[in-house]
């Protein structure tokens, strides 16, 4: 656990995670999601002299942290980008097809979900940002405030599995003209109120405030080129290693492996002539899908949606 202005984090599936990248003493590993660095750390204690370590974060408050390990160990780095741009950086570092691991642990972590000031949870009040990043792109505050009512409508549907979204946009859209919303807790209650079946357990915004975080942080489409970057910058027999916390994430990561593992024939026509290499998988998976222990899931409940998997670079 590591403590962060007063809010902790726990991090989920932590050793299962550093054990599954089969770590080399010597090895180079990428920490795509840095958060608060418990993934990071374990990893640096079991690299190496000669190990290095490569964390990408777009949280400022992850960079600091970051930047104060950095200053202990001199085999980490820390860089404030987003995971999708890791193709670029490996690039500059000239560790294109050198990397041993790549670690992604996806969604949001939990000092910004329960800092108020960050705006990512309605639990308790506070600005509506949604940002991890919050020097980067619109915040949620602004893309309510402006996308059209379809747009709005989408985005509850698509990223936050809504089935009321049509709905609860509609209100959206009443409600800014009147007043534009500023704070969590305010658009929390006008899609409460627009939700007309309450799931038991479960707070009616929640499904379109995920739909809101993942659109205004680009989340899916920044995993959809962080996997694909990853396979690249990977070494033959490194291990991608990658963390989720929902269903559209586990989904992308799935198809992903899945396709990777068949081989690029999979997505030719039947019949056409092809070479017996396009056959050749270029990943094996490693087990199964791996969820969070019993003992894991009593010490910290959010870990009860995570879903761990595993590849092997083949060629």
């Amino acid at each position: 656990m590591t403590i962060d202005s007063g809010f902790n984090h726990i991090t989920v599936l932590l050793d299962e995670a550093v054990e599954a990248l089969a770590l080399r003493a010597d090895g180079c590993y990428l920490d795509g999601t840095f958060g608060r660095g418990g993934h990071s750390r374990l990893i640096l204690q079991k690299l190496g002299p000669q190990g290095r370590l490569l964390g990408f974060d777009k949280d400022p408050q992850a960079i600091a942290t970051g930047q104060a390990l950095a200053a202990e160990d001199g085999r980490f780095v820390i860089v404030q980008r987003s995971f999708a741009e890791l193709d670029e950086e490996v690039r500059r570092r000239d560790l294109h097809g050198k990397v041993a691991g790549v670690l992604l642990d996806l969604g949001v972590s939990s000092p910004q979900l329960d800092d108020p000031e960050r705006g990512f949870s309605f639990l308790n009040d506070g600005p509506l940002d949604m940002r991890m990043n919050p020097e980067q792109g619109i915040s949620a505050a602004e893309f309510v405030a402006t996308a059209a009512e379809d747009e709005i409508a989408r985005v509850f549907k698509e990223y936050g599995e809504e089935r009321f979204a049509k709905r609860m946009a509609r209100a959206v859209v009443l409600r800014r003209e009147q007043q534009p919303f500023t704070r969590t807790a305010d658009l929390a209650e006008v899609l409460k109120v627009a939700n007309p079946a309450w799931e038991k357990g479960k707070n009616p915004a929640t499904r379109a405030f995920q739909g809101l975080r993942i659109h205004v942080n680009n989340e899916l489409g920044d995993l959809e080129a962080g996997l694909q970057a990853a396979l690249e910058a990977l070494e033959v027999g490194g291990r991608l290693v990658v963390i989720s916390f929902h269903s559209l994430e586990d989904r992308i990561v799935k198809l992903f492996m899945r396709k990777l593992v068949k081989g690029e024939a999979d997505n030719l026509p039947r019949n056409l002539p092809v070479q017996h290499k396009v056959f050749e998988p270029k990943i094996r998976l490693i087990g199964k899908a791996q969820f969070a222990s019993e003992a894991e899931l009593k010490a910290n409940p959010r870990a009860r949606s995570a879903v761990m998997r595993v590849a092997e670079k083949l060629r």
